[in-house]
């Protein structure tokens, strides 16, 4: 079968992992979603990669029957990579949120570079990815020796669907300790393990890589084009820059709340505040700010799953009820455990004040990473309602735009493979946010900001203050 012209693009996501079919035009012709599966195996969780990898297939044949499909991209989360040798996996790809064992912890973390050479700071789990691989070649040393490739999560299943091994900027220099982006260049962590000779040679996301072909049900089979992979959040970044944005502050929205804003200087970052130099599909630094915001309101929300409404947000306020941080790893209030402070509150007040935490943490890392530009809203957290109106409320002085598709990371992938085609379909479709006049907001944030405020001074740790 004839290669076709539509674009299929999987967004690889920790929770979910879906499918979307971009036509010629830029339209999203169908998609289809499911869930990772992450299993234990000796102890330590890994993905079922088999598992998705038949997903994935099968899904693709169906857009192509269905799409004439000729082009295939992945997106994927951040903080993952995959040890290969050959055409195998040498070890199974690790699950990003667990801890080394003590022992080990404590003898690979010395070797992390400072900060002012990577802009990673150092943190906890698998969030620097470095670390779980250092983690693995201190357990297991003849699983990374027998290697010949270690590669990030995109660029795996680049590789799973084009047999290309490869390497791509945005997600090697995202928070990974690997990459050190003033230099433009591998960290010194990497030559000093004697890691570069396993790292691919670099390919801009959206590049074409290979072909795939797959059976169809008629005997013929499917001829794809493959592209490379890109990291998720960068991915939404590019997307908006090629649709007009320029000077803008990006809060791409899904498990994490990731922020960007370029006209942040790079020496107001906080290594204490989950502050980093992210790297853009153009190799250039993007100053970020992050937390878990996504699992936070899922946490803290007790699962809800519907929008929420204005008189819950307004009776949380008069209630004061509070979210205090933090709900989940990561993020600039780290070191915390996240609880509700006033009177108990249960369904969709118990939401209201999860969605008014995840707003005020989101304000807080807008006045940390210097945000004074217009502010663009992607991702899941938009279709809770009304974060994108209570962001407006609490920085008047911002325009605040949100996504009409909550996708952004699907469409910077898809955009990225029309630019290898000479193409760019892909228009503007932003609204701007109408600001929520709530009563009591902003005494409401006064008095949380006083609250966490009071938190950090029982601990005094060494970051910046809360007001930078």
């Amino acid at each position: 079968m004839t290669s076709g012209r539509a674009v299929a693009v999987f967004d690889l996501g920790k929770t979910n992992s879906k499918l979307f079919v971009f036509g010629a035009d830029g339209a999203i012709l169908a998609q289809s979603r499911t869930k990772p599966v992450w299993i234990e195996r000796d102890g330590i969780r890994v993905l079922d990669d088999e598992a998705l990898f038949g997903w994935m297939t099968s899904s693709l044949l169906d857009a192509v029957e269905d799409h004439a499909v000729g082009h295939v991209m992945f997106s994927g989360h951040g903080c993952t990579f995959a040890l290969v040798d050959g055409d195998k996996l040498t070890h199974p790809i690790l699950d990003y949120e667990q801890e080394p064992p003590a022992v080990i912890a404590r003898r690979i973390d010395i070797l992390a570079p400072p900060f002012s050479e990577t802009y990673s700071p150092k943190l906890p789990l698998g969030f620097n990815y470095g670390r779980h691989i250092l983690w693995l070649e201190a357990a297991k040393p003849e699983i990374l020796g027998k290697a010949d490739a270690i590669l990030a999560y995109p660029q795996f299943w680049s590789w799973k669907f084009s047999g290309s091994k490869v390497s791509e900027v945005s997600y090697i220099g995202c928070h990974s300790h690997l990459w050190a982006p003033l230099k433009e260049d591998f960290s010194s962590l990497v030559d000093r393990q004697g890691w570069r000779e396993k790292m691919p040679a670099f390919t801009r996301a959206g590049a074409a890589i290979g072909n795939w072909q797959g059976p169809l049900r008629d005997g013929d089979r499917a001829n794809l084009q493959v592209h490379n992979g890109v990291h998720d959040s960068n991915s939404a970044l590019y997307h908006y820059r090629s649709v007009g944005f320029d000077d803008f502050t990006l809060v791409s929205t899904g498990t994490w709340v990731v922020i960007f804003n370029a006209a942040c200087p790079l020496d107001a970052l906080d290594e204490h505040r989950d502050m980093l130099a992210n790297v853009t599909v153009d190799g250039k630094a993007a100053p970020t700010i992050r937390f878990m915001g996504g699992r936070e309101y899922e946490l803290a929300s007790g699962g809800w799953n519907k929008p929420v409404g204005i008189d819950a947000l307004s009776r949380v306020i008069k209630k004061g009820v509070f979210g205090l941080p933090s709900f989940a790893p990561g993020g600039p209030m780290q070191g915390f455990n996240g609880r509700f402070s006033g009177p108990l509150v249960e369904g969709e007040e118990r939401a209201a004040a999860a969605l008014l935490y995840v707003s005020l943490m989101t304000d807080l890392c807008l006045d940390l990473i210097r945000s004074r530009n217009s502010i663009v809203i992607d991702g899941g957290l938009v279709k809770t309602g009304l974060f994108p109106e209570l962001l407006a409320e609490l920085r008047p002085s911002q325009e605040v735009y949100s996504s009409a598709t909550a996708e952004g990371s699907a469409f910077g992938a898809a955009a990225l493979v029309f630019e290898s085609l000479g193409q760019s379909p892909f228009r503007n479709e932003t609204t701007r946010a109408v600001s929520l006049p709530l009563f009591g907001l902003e005494a409401y944030r006064k008095a949380w900001r006083s609250l966490i405020e009071t938190e950090e001074a029982e601990v005094a740790p060494p970051r910046k203050e809360l007001h930078a």
